[in-house]
């Protein structure tokens, strides 16, 4: 996704949690997204004055004042800034709470990245800031990913993945010749607080290569004590 001329979605993620804030704009900047960060209100505050962001991504609980009132302040600033809110709380009354002060869309922590990511695609392509890009594939060497149809296939033959299988092998192609560690896969992939099991990690990489590499050269590498990475064979 991008503006109509080509250039980057700009995004100001608010959280005062460093992990989930540095772990949100990797996943952002792999999307291809411009990212800024605030740690606490008045900051976010600022920023949308100076740099009018296209999305926010803003934490209800900040430090030096209620998320809901940075969000008030921001659409006294920009009343068509889309936000999305993020939130621990999950009653039904802090949901309406959010959306009643101008909130575009939530999610409850623990989230999915994934889940995260297509909301925020959702909110700016609802604005008219962004387009979808022309093509919605990855290719690597004769694997090619559709985030479209959710279809996957190698040298032109269809491979049947589940949701997870996909999601896996979609943030590896995002990063062609890259290694991501285990943490990195499982932030992406799973709940950011997944509770630090990477076993998980390697049983869907286990997966993924009986399907992907199974009879053919192998494009999923391990690299000892790092992680792993896909290129082409």
């Amino acid at each position: 996704m991008t503006h109509p001329d080509g250039t980057p979605i700009d995004v100001l993620v608010v959280d005062d949690e460093p992990a989930l804030s540095d772990l949100l704009s990797m996943v952002l900047r792999y999307e291809g997204w411009n990212v800024k960060t605030a740690a606490d209100g008045g900051d976010a505050i600022r920023q949308v004055t100076s740099e009018c962001p296209d999305v926010v991504v803003l934490d209800v609980m900040l430090p030096d004042m209620s998320g809901l009132d940075v969000l008030r302040e921001l659409h006294r600033i920009r009343p068509e800034l889309p936000v999305l809110l993020l939130t621990a709380k999950d009653q039904v009354e802090d949901r309406i709470a959010g959306l009643s002060a101008g909130g575009d869309d939530y999610v409850t922590k623990p989230f999915s990245i994934e889940e995260m990511i297509l909301r925020l695609r959702v909110l700016v392509k609802r604005s008219g800031l962004g387009v979808v890009d022309g093509s919605n594939q990855l290719v690597v060497g004769d694997l090619v990913l559709d985030d479209d149809s959710h279809e996957v296939t190698r040298a032109g033959n269809e491979i049947s993945l589940t949701a997870t299988e996909f999601a896996v092998l979609r943030i590896l192609m995002l990063n062609p010749r890259r290694v991501l560690s285990k943490a990195q896969i499982l932030h992406s992939v799973w709940e950011y607080d997944f509770d630090g099991r990477s076993n998980v990690v390697e049983l869907y990489i286990s997966y993924l290569r009986k399907k992907i590499d199974a009879d053919r050269p192998a494009m999923i590498h391990t690299v000892r004590g790092v992680g792993y990475v896909i290129k082409p064979q």
